[in-house]
């Protein structure tokens, strides 16, 4: 409560900047991992090329060998079972991934 009663708002919300053809980049510690990302500005400040890594991605191939190896025991086990196993393993790594886009569309192949 100290820190908002003694808050004086800026006489500028924002500096000025002129614009400047530059590379800019950063990355961000997220529950999922790390989120890089650059961007590349031209001289009058337009973005002309961004490249964003999320954690997701860089998880991919660890992702989808786990998914195997958890998958593969349980083929004779019932279709609901399987997207259980297969649903937490893909939470393991990103735990927002499956509700969010509410992907997994499990489909077996017994033969």
């Amino acid at each position: 409560m100290r820190l908002i009663a003694q808050y004086e708002p800026p006489e500028q919300a924002a500096m000025p900047i002129e614009p400047r053809a530059v590379v800019g980049f950063g990355c961000t510690e997220a529950p999922r991992g790390i989120c890089w990302h650059r961007y590349v500005f031209d001289d009058e400040g337009m973005i002309r090329d961004a490249r964003i890594v999320p954690p997701t991605s860089q998880n991919q191939p660890s992702m989808e060998a786990d998914l195997a190896a958890a998958a593969t025991p349980l083929i004779d086990e019932p279709d609901d079972v399987i997207r259980d196993r297969c649903e937490r393993s893909i939470r393991n790594y990103d735990p927002c991934i499956s509700c969010s886009a509410h992907f997994l569309k499990l489909s077996v192949e017994r033969t």
